[in-house]
């Protein structure tokens, strides 16, 4: 058992027509800055992890989308020093506008059995794996 604090943070995996994932670099001045992760951010109190996704995806990326339209696919749990991370990930391959970074460092659009490529948040790392496999 841990006396940690646990923090919800809900992320998605964007999908393109052509099979790559969107990941964001953190800006500088934010905890683990210049690491990429998946799109999302911390559930609100009183908030459902999709209704955080959906507002997040608007603020950081400029998209609409819809609950009909995030697959809850896999899921994180990682305890970092201060705090456990719980991270629902989920697959989102509709969406309305374009995508536009309006938070990040830098964006890249990047097949799955390239991410490795790119340094990810301990929590992040073990997800690309699943992204690997099936999809």
């Amino acid at each position: 058992m841990t006396d940690k604090r646990m923090v919800l943070v809900a992320a998605a995996a964007l999908v393109d027509i052509d099979g790559r994932v969107l990941i964001c670099q953190r800006p500088e001045g934010k905890q683990l800055a210049g690491l990429w992760e998946f799109p999302g951010g911390k559930v609100e109190p009183g908030e459902t992890p999709e209704a955080c996704l959906i507002r997040e995806l608007e603020e950081e990326l400029g998209i609409k989308v819809s609950h009909a339209c995030l697959a809850p696919f896999v899921f994180a749990s990682h305890e970092y020093e201060s705090f456990h991370l719980l991270m629902p990930l989920y697959l989102v391959r509709r969406w309305e506008g374009r995508v536009t970074n309006r938070e990040h460092k830098a964006m890249a659009w990047v097949k799955p059995n390239e991410m490795d490529r790119y340094e990810m948040p301990p929590a992040d790392a073990p997800l690309v794996a699943w992204l690997r496999d099936l999809i």
